[in-house]
């Protein structure tokens, strides 16, 4: 028995053995239930090696999130596949949360904006939901809003945050070189027409667009730390293959982003000169774009450009409806999920447009929470970037800063709070914040 406490790797042996022994005696008294018990064995065995190794299924967990795979499932299977393949990958975010704080702590996080959801479902419950939304719904919908948070809840290390970091900015080539094959093979096309030609990868353009953000950000935030060409030439690559999207948006926001932080962002290691030099390159470059625009019409925002520049795809023909909803309850809303319900599934707008979701999360939200619960979600969300990137490297202050003002103007065209890429920009930010939070301390393992 000594021996066995002195080695724990022979204690977690010998249970595992004790473990599948109880599964198949009770797989052989009680046959029915063998398939069960099996099940949960091996789930067991997965949390185990998940609680032993967390970063590296994090890792793998970002990965195919930030390949949007809801897409790839729902064009090959069909719509049926989209909504459970969302549920999956945010329940493996939260177990992966769940066992990043028993694995390395858990952290008090007071100004998370996940708590904006949780008043905002109390909300809903005591004043009245949407007509036709039930509580679970609404409870479902919650859990789904808070997903991208879990990991602020965790007290994660600095080799975490490094990981996921360099991970994120490496999300959108992942996506785009995984459909080759699938390409070749004649299994999904890498470019879908939409206006003009866009490059969707493994997912849809506009969420391949929405995952290049925070990767070029991370691209960024290492040039500026570190000064390497490889992260300069990922910038750029990420770049174009946000270009290629067609995504205006998010293309201009994150041009942006860069421009402001090229301009206004000192290193040390990423010397005015260099900085100069790629900002007088998009410069000469951009004429040349413009000017070629009318002749590039074939790529999607090219096309939009030229001919499309002010039409918003539809947008102003969802707006009312939540406009309509939101002014019948002002203050509180009606509760978490309600913006999935002012649309009827099989309206004449949804058989146009294909979606019934706002594209506008201000208005998501004052139909959810009202101005209370959309006051509350602003004013989380400001404190949580604004205290969390107090104390960080002036670079990563900075960009991610910007990163945010941009983030609430994107937030008035575009779903980004309940899209999966959320969960690829919060996890991005959350690692950002854990890193400097571990280069203020004098341990790195000590993030308060």
């Amino acid at each position: 028995m000594r021996a066995i406490l002195h080695h724990p790797d022979t204690a977690i042996l010998g249970a595992a053995a004790a473990l599948l022994t109880a599964v198949l005696t009770c797989g052989l008294l009680v046959p029915p239930l063998f398939g069960l018990l099996l099940g949960a064995a091996v789930a067991a065995g997965v949390a185990f090696l998940i609680f032993r190794f967390p970063t590296p299924f994090c890792v793998v967990w970002l990965v195919i999130t930030g390949m949007s795979l809801e897409m790839t499932f729902a064009d090959l299977i069909g719509d049926q596949a989209y909504q459970p393949t969302i549920a999956l990958i945010k329940g493996i975010e939260i177990g992966l949360g769940f066992l990043c704080v028993l694995a390395f702590g858990p952290r008090l996080d007071p100004l998370c904006p996940a708590w904006a959801f949780l008043a905002m479902l109390v909300m809903g419950y005591v004043h009245g939901l949407y007509p036709g939304l039930t509580a679970g719904e609404s409870l479902r919908s919650m859990i789904g809003s808070v997903t991208p948070f879990v990991f602020c809840f965790a007290r994660v290390p600095r080799f975490w945050a490094e990981a996921i970091i360099r991970t994120t900015k490496w999300c959108p080539v992942v996506a785009v070189v995984a459909c080759i094959p699938l390409t070749l093979a004649g299994i999904r096309p890498l470019f879908v027409e939409s206006g003009g030609w866009r490059l969707a990868g493994l997912g849809h353009p506009a969420f391949l667009a929405n995952v290049c953000q925070p990767a070029i950000y991370a691209c960024l935030i290492q040039l500026y730390r570190d000064g390497r060409r490889g992260d300069l030439a990922l910038l750029i690559v990420n770049g174009l293959i946000l270009l290629l999207t067609g995504a205006r948006a998010p293309f201009f926001y994150a041009a942006m982003v860069t421009a402001l932080s090229l301009v206004s962002v000192r290193s040390a290691v990423f010397p005015p000169r260099q900085r100069l030099m790629l900002i007088l390159s998009a410069l000469v470059a951009l004429p040349v774009l413009v000017a070629l625009a009318g002749d590039l019409v074939d790529i999607r925002l090219f096309n939009v450009v030229a001919n499309e520049a002010t039409d918003l795809s539809g947008r102003t023909l969802l707006w009312p409806s939540f406009e309509d909803a939101a002014s019948l309850s002002p203050w509180f809303g009606w509760g978490v999920g309600a913006g999935n319900a002012v649309i009827p599934a099989d309206s004449e707008i949804v058989q146009q447009l294909h979606t019934w979701a706002a594209h506008n999360e201000y208005l998501r939200i004052n139909v959810e929470g009202g101005l209370i619960g959309r006051t509350l979600l602003i004013a989380l969300v400001i404190g949580w970037i604004v205290v969390g990137t107090r104390h960080l490297h002036p670079a990563d202050r900075r960009v991610i800063r910007l990163a945010f003002i941009a983030y609430a103007g994107h937030a008035s065209t575009d779903n980004v709070l309940i899209s999966t890429p959320a969960c690829v920009l919060f996890a991005f930010v959350t690692a950002v914040i854990a890193r400097g939070r571990a280069d203020r301390n004098v341990s790195p393992s000590a993030l308060e």
